[in-house]
């Protein structure tokens, strides 16, 4: 199965490709859609919603796993994260990915076992549960990565399956 994650934001969405059978697991493509901060907003929003439609065409995933967002404090941010995220899942649902989502919370502890572990915690499950050579980076990429790792080993993962 081929499982989709994204990391959402308005500045650089995260994604990461990777095909698994729920036991092991291979990276595929993943990398980040980075949007320029002097353009407007409504074309930030557009070039997400542009590249990731591109990326969905191109892979063909099976489901999409997509980080919830938690904000406790800048709402701004929050709201323009936000509008983004809507982006995401519009070209998710419009494409027919199936999607589910998980917190934060949720992905640092399918990976490493404790919910509030470190980025440099994330990154090095990431990196060993798909036997890579060094430590994906950026953060959102990692991120991305870890949230399709998350689905690919929750129990979630047959219910998606087609």
């Amino acid at each position: 199965m081929k499982i989709l994650g994204i990391d959402p934001g308005i500045g650089i969405v995260g994604f990461g490709l990777i095909e698994s059978d729920g036991f092991s697991h291979k990276m595929l493509d993943a990398g980040v859609i980075k949007t320029k901060v002097k353009d407007v907003h409504e074309r930030r929003l557009k070039e997400i919603y542009d590249e990731l439609s591109g990326l969905v065409s191109e892979f063909n995933p099976d489901v999409a796993s997509v980080e919830k967002l938690f904000f406790s404090q800048n709402v701004t941010t929050a709201m323009s994260v936000s509008q983004a995220r809507g982006v995401i899942l519009l070209v998710l649902e419009q494409a027919g990915v199936p999607i589910v989502e998980y917190t934060p919370l949720q992905i640092k502890s399918s990976l490493v076992g404790y919910g509030k572990a470190d980025k440099a915690q994330v990154q090095e499950m990431v990196r060993v549960l798909l036997n890579l050579s060094k430590r994906p980076t950026p953060d959102d990429c990692a991120d991305a990565l870890g949230a399709a790792l998350t689905h690919a080993m929750s129990s979630n993962y047959r219910d998606t399956s087609p």
